[in-house]
């Protein structure tokens, strides 16, 4: 004789718990717009991806690919080297 379990109305999730809403899935921003290398020059580009605290954004925040957020790394602190961009923002102590 196989008897079958019933719960007892629990229901186990794993990870975190449910959202109420849907989120909206993340995208690489730079492979939508086709861009094959990240430049150190392009401020402008690298400026979406730094707070204002003069961080860099980090991936899971900002839905970018593996490939393009290593290559905003090394731009950003290249950037930083040659005082194109500031290591933290004048306002912050």
């Amino acid at each position: 004789m196989v008897r079958e379990r019933e719960g007892k109305g629990k229901t186990k999730t794993k990870g975190k718990a449910k959202s109420k809403g849907l989120a909206k899935k993340k995208y690489c921003k730079l492979c939508f717009e086709k861009v094959g290398f990240v430049d150190y020059k392009d401020e402008k580009r690298l400026g979406r991806f730094i707070t204002d605290r003069g961080k860099i954004v980090p991936r899971r925040v900002s839905g970018t690919c593996a490939r393009h957020q290593k290559q905003l790394t090394t731009a950003i602190k290249r950037a930083r080297l040659l005082a194109m961009i500031p290591f933290t923002s004048d306002f912050y102590r």
